[in-house]
């Protein structure tokens, strides 16, 4: 049966945007921005709100628009709908990454019954409870990121923990010892009222980041992250065939699949892509993980211990142009 074209008001381009941007990005940074125009959604990069010290290719900010991607098509088949996705191979001068049409459905997707995940998903950077993630989970975020073109590896062994821990310790001591990158984190360090970045209480944010600016914290935060780490329940590295912006839009909806999939079963998760972030490590990831591709992503889950509040979303006004012909 053929599928019955489907009319895109601003209504219900809204409606889809809304759940798009509750999607995770680098530093809270979301880096998008969607034009509602010809019965589609183009969704375009916002090269403005580029980390140019963290993400100087704007691979994270590729892969976060990806996962808001991912969070647009499964808003589409909670809705009924089925989307087409054509996404750019390379960068373009005005920034645009994919374009999303819509058909009405001819049977429910499974991909609807994760649109409820979208609005209970947090990056979770505490302490994980005990609790093992199963191994029908695992074989379930496996699944996921097969399905968006991307490989995740899991981490068994103590010592590929160890090697592991050593790559993020270098990490953080490289991030930190750099002013210009200090300089930019603080930048993303805002009172949760502006609606985006790293949120930090309203009183004491010019003391923050003025901190974070003028001193080197980087033994202090390994310390940290190493902890993070081996406390974790499962530790992963996401990796894709290549490393161009058509594999980190796939990596982007590969990703918030599995957020969303883990978050169905009660599992949560946060970032240590400290050994990515770092140009000379990403290699030495690749090696310890076995990884045949190139790593995108360094993920630990597990059972969160208390619940969160989510990060601030700029509203979708301030994200959502429209270009529609009346109707």
């Amino acid at each position: 049966m053929k599928s019955q074209p489907f009319l895109l008001t601003d209504h219900t381009a809204e409606r889809l945007i809304a759940s798009a941007i509750l999607a995770p990005s680098s530093h809270n940074t979301q880096p998008w921005k969607f034009v509602v125009r010809d019965g589609g959604i183009d969704m375009f990069a916002d090269r403005t709100r580029a980390m140019t010290q963290n993400d100087p290719a704007h691979r994270e900010l590729v892969m976060s628009c990806g996962c808001a991607l991912y969070n647009l098509r499964v808003a589409a088949a909670w809705m009924g709908l089925e989307t087409r996705i054509d996404c750019a191979k390379d960068w373009r001068d005005d920034g645009w990454l994919a374009r999303a049409t819509f058909e009405q459905a001819q049977s429910r997707s499974a991909e609807a019954d994760l649109c409820t995940a979208i609005y209970a998903r947090h990056t979770y950077r505490k302490q994980f409870a005990a609790t093992p993630v199963s191994d029908a989970v695992v074989d379930a975020l496996v699944a996921a990121a097969h399905e968006e073109h991307a490989k995740l590896h899991v981490l068994t062994t103590d010592q590929q923990r160890e090697a592991v821990a050593a790559l993020i310790s270098q990490g953080d001591s490289e991030q930190w010892a750099d002013p210009e990158w200090r300089r930019e984190l603080a930048n993303w360090l805002n009172p949760k009222r502006k609606g985006d970045g790293l949120p930090i209480a309203v009183f004491t944010a010019p003391i923050t980041q003025f901190a974070v600016r003028s001193i080197d914290m980087g033994g202090r935060v390994a310390a940290r992250d190493r902890d993070a780490m081996y406390e974790s329940p499962l530790l992963t590295v996401l990796a894709t065939a290549r490393d161009d912006v058509s594999s980190w839009l796939h990596a982007g909806q590969a990703l918030e699949r599995m957020l969303l999939t883990a978050q169905t079963n009660g599992v949560q998760a946060s970032f240590l892509n400290q050994p990515i972030q770092v140009a000379t490590l990403r290699p030495k990831l690749r090696e310890i993980a076995g990884a045949h591709g190139v790593p995108q992503m360094l993920i630990r889950w597990g059972v969160p211990l208390e619940q969160i509040s989510a990060t601030p979303r700029r509203a979708v006004e301030t994200v959502m142009t429209s270009r529609q012909a009346s109707v």
